[in-house]
């Protein structure tokens, strides 16, 4: 039997997802039995087992560092773009047609590739997360939540985070990499927690009331997105 842990949830399925530490979750509402749930594993084992065996096929070269080198392949807003690094005296970064232009004075000067990218990423990761907190504070405005801050950071547990006390909201850096609807279903969600503070009955069906496909937006983050990270 495929060892996994049980999370007792206020959901209508049973659900299953792999963690990329290939720990296997499964969330179930306490109706369902618990023969049922060891059925339902045992009925997803070769799905699961493929899965497990990618993590374990990946995770060498997720650890590696990037050299930022013409060919190397990054992951941005649900692409998978390469790298072209171009020596020139106008220092700078941009994408265009499934590539990202590395422009640099010396093409050998690793610190300077890695600083100019990461400072082209994060300032898109800025216009982009604001973008999606307009949008989706539309949708919870007129429900008396007042319009949060915006925080972003590297975290290695959460996609984001609503802190209540300081009203706002924290966001992980790495959903650059996700696409821009996937980026949405994490806003709003925070954005909720503003109303419902635990994930009860009340704050799934105000979810899926405002986003519908949420589970497939989150499916994705958690199948394909985190693969990246």
């Amino acid at each position: 039997m495929i060892p996994f842990i049980l999370e007792r949830k206020p959901v209508k399925n049973v659900n299953l997802h792999i963690k990329p530490d290939m720990t296997v979750m499964v969330s179930a509402n306490e109706k369902v039995p618990l023969d049922f749930i060891l059925g339902f594993v045992k009925q997803k084992a070769a799905w699961i087992l493929k899965n497990i065996q990618f993590f374990e096929d990946v995770q060498p070269e997720v650890q590696s560092e990037k050299e930022y080198v013409s060919g190397e392949s990054f992951k941005y807003l649900g692409k998978q773009y390469r790298l072209r690094v171009e020596e020139s005296e106008a220092e700078g970064v941009k994408d265009y047609r499934g590539f990202i232009y590395l422009y640099v004075k010396d093409k050998q000067d690793l610190k300077r590739k890695e600083k100019l990218f990461g400072e082209w990423l994060r300032n898109r990761a800025e216009i982009v997360f604001n973008e999606s907190l307009d949008k989706m504070y539309a949708l919870v405005q007129k429900y008396n939540v007042r319009k949060p801050k915006l925080m972003i950071r590297t975290m290695k547990a959460r996609w984001g985070s609503c802190l209540r006390d300081s009203n706002a909201i924290l966001l992980n850096f790495e959903l650059i990499k996700a696409p821009k609807y996937c980026i949405d279903y994490v806003v709003l969600h925070e954005l909720i927690h503003f109303l419902y503070k635990n994930h009860d009955y009340q704050f799934y069906s105000f979810l899926s009331a405002l986003m519908p496909d949420w589970k497939q937006r989150k499916s994705i983050l958690d199948e394909e997105v985190v693969r990246e990270l």
